[in-house]
């Protein structure tokens, strides 16, 4: 029971706090000692046994506390079974581990020496007694030796005189916007809790840098969207550049490994026969307006993907890969649905990715269902060239002098020469990271099976809202004349 009472407290104390960070070793004979003692003399009112070693002389780590193993909470997240166990990181850490966990700055070739020469000490957590906590002496410790929750690790203080200097300009350069730049992507984000943001994403902004692009989402974000946390939000999955819609950001690495985790178990647990269903599962649902109608009014599209370079390697696109043999071959599901046919020649698809992959979506409605979606010029060039653009009786709206980025956010519907992609991001359902990770700080054996789940909705983008009310209209006409 004692020993219980010691993991409990030591292990809820230490998640609630951030992970240490090369800046919590500034003055690592002064600060870092006394902070571990505060600690413990906060957790349930327990008091610390002081050692007469470790005064003055070594250099003292934070005592050790599990960490949540996003990997493995990810996969549980997307297994069949019913009753689900949260995973912490905590039962294999071995001392070096977390030392170059607590000291990135050293190297791992001087934390290796310091174990050969037997300069390591273990400061090991016994036992509570008459609400003490007590601790045993400093003892040397081998490199592989797993640590016990508030176990802590102490370095001679010759290693801060060998760590290399850390560099005064290592932080990178945000993008620097203006204020209505920075009030635009605000205003983009439809949710935010302690662990995620969800934005509607809209046309033309690239979600992540590259060659030729000036702003994206994960440049924004850290400019933008970081509120009142220290980190940057992190990107978990991708949207086409030209795609709209809902985009899910990670607020904390923690939280960045799990979803990074749910949305690939998604996608390598899909075979050639369909995709386990699980309610902690994720979910999207995208809305495409195609050129044509699909054979079936609904089906499962079953269809490996490779990549082919074009243009003498100047570019590359995704094909479908009939024989599906070769090594880059990536399998590919799809299930889709007509909403809505338009006697004019396009219909309203949706469509419900049951894997991740690049452009997934835009080829098999080009190569597989024969109809490519409204303004994909890479798959559905052909198509375009003999579309005729829908005449429109409403007024065309006034284009905007300037939009924020230089975003072209006006027109591109169907009555457009040249219509915006018409592919996008509306529905997402997945685990609710906070509550999950919420739970798994009070307990690290914590039963996860119960957790809820979040569903967004994101509004059509204007160019599709034009579009699907212009051909509303030349229905309505149709059978007024008739």
């Amino acid at each position: 029971m004692s020993k219980w009472r010691i993991a409990t407290a030591t292990l809820h104390r230490h998640l609630q706090s951030q992970s240490p960070t090369i800046s919590s070793f500034k003055d690592p004979t002064k600060s870092l000692s006394s902070a571990a003692v505060a600690a413990a003399h906060q957790c349930r009112g327990y008091s610390t046994a002081q050692t007469d070693d470790s005064s003055g002389k070594w250099v003292t780590l934070p005592s050790f506390y599990p960490t949540v193993d996003g990997n493995a909470v990810g996969k549980e997240l997307t297994s069949d079974g019913d009753s689900i166990k949260g995973s912490t990181d905590g039962s294999n850490t071995t001392a070096l581990r977390w030392i170059l966990r607590c000291r990135p700055d050293l190297p791992r070739t001087l934390v290796q020496k310091l174990f050969r020469l037997r300069q390591v000490r273990r400061e090991m957590t016994l036992s509570c007694d008459n609400d003490l906590l007590q601790r045993s002496k400093l003892k040397r410790v081998a490199a592989k030796e797993s640590l016990n929750v508030g176990d802590r690790i102490f370095l001679p203080l010759s290693v801060d005189n060998v760590a290399p200097p850390q560099p005064t300009a290592t932080k990178k350069e945000h993008f620097r916007c203006s204020e209505e730049e920075r009030k635009f992507v605000c205003s983009l984000v439809l949710y935010k809790d302690p662990s995620i943001i969800v934005l509607n994403k809209p046309h033309g902004m690239a979600v992540q840098g590259g060659t030729g692009i000036k702003t994206s989402i994960d440049e924004l974000a850290a400019t933008c969207l970081t509120f009142d946390k220290s980190e940057s939000p992190r990107l978990v999955h991708r949207l086409d550049r030209d795609c709209t819609g809902l985009l899910v950001l990670a607020r904390t690495q923690t939280a960045a490994t799990v979803l990074h985790s749910i949305f690939r178990e998604k996608t390598t647990g899909a075979s050639a026969y369909g995709v386990k269903k699980n309610i902690k599962s994720l979910k999207r649902k995208y809305i495409a307006l195609v050129i044509g109608c699909p054979r079936r009014k609904k089906g499962q599209i079953s269809a490996p993907l490779r990549k082919v370079v074009v243009d003498d390697g100047k570019s590359d696109r995704i094909t479908v890969d009939d024989n599906g043999e070769l090594v880059s071959t990536q399998h590919a599901i799809t299930e889709y649905r007509v909403i809505e046919s338009s006697p004019h020649g396009y219909t309203w698809l949706e469509l419900r990715p049951l894997t991740g992959r690049k452009h997934q979506l835009r080829v098999h409605c080009a190569e597989v269902l024969g109809t490519p979606i409204v303004g994909d010029y890479k798959y559905g060039w052909q198509a375009h060239k003999t579309r005729e653009p829908l005449v429109s009786s409403e007024n065309t709206p006034t284009k905007q002098s300037s939009s924020p980025f230089g975003l072209d956010l006006d027109g591109g519907d169907v009555s457009s020469k040249q219509p915006h992609l018409h592919l996008h991001s509306k529905q997402i359902d997945l685990p609710n990271i906070s509550q999950l990770l919420e739970k798994m700080e009070l307990s690290s054996d914590s039963d996860i099976s119960d957790i809820g789940s979040l569903k967004f909705d994101a509004p059509l983008p204007s160019h599709m809202q034009l579009s699907f009310n212009l051909l509303k209209s030349k229905v309505d006409e149709t059978c007024d004349k008739n």
